[in-house]
């Protein structure tokens, strides 16, 4: 069970730096890090679960922000494969009733 969308904690002064470099130099902004940033750790934890192509497994992401097309699209496709528009939005009791459907 993922939920929210996890971002890295933006005061940090290791971060700070590290994306006032990516700024000066790459000419990427903050929100465009920190979103590849808690998208990719969103992958890994997807990752955690399903290990190899025998393994099996239910992850819920429990924020609407991953129902949005902007936030879905930088998912990696061997996740966003499985990411269909009739599992999005879904009440606790419906995502319950999938998750016992598995």
């Amino acid at each position: 069970l993922n939920i929210g969308v996890p971002f890295q904690y933006t005061q940090s002064h290791v971060l700070r730096t590290r994306l006032e470099f990516l700024r000066s130099k790459h000419n990427i902004q903050e929100g465009t890090f920190l979103t590849f940033d808690a998208l990719r750790q969103t992958a890994q934890c997807v990752g955690r679960v399903v290990r190899s192509k025998t393994d099996y497994g239910v992850v819920v992401l429990a924020d609407d922000r991953f129902g949005r097309k902007d936030k879905r699209s930088k998912l990696p496709g061997w996740v966003r494969q499985f990411l269909s528009d009739s599992q999005l939005d879904l009440s606790v009791s419906n995502a319950l009733g999938a998750v016992r459907g598995f």
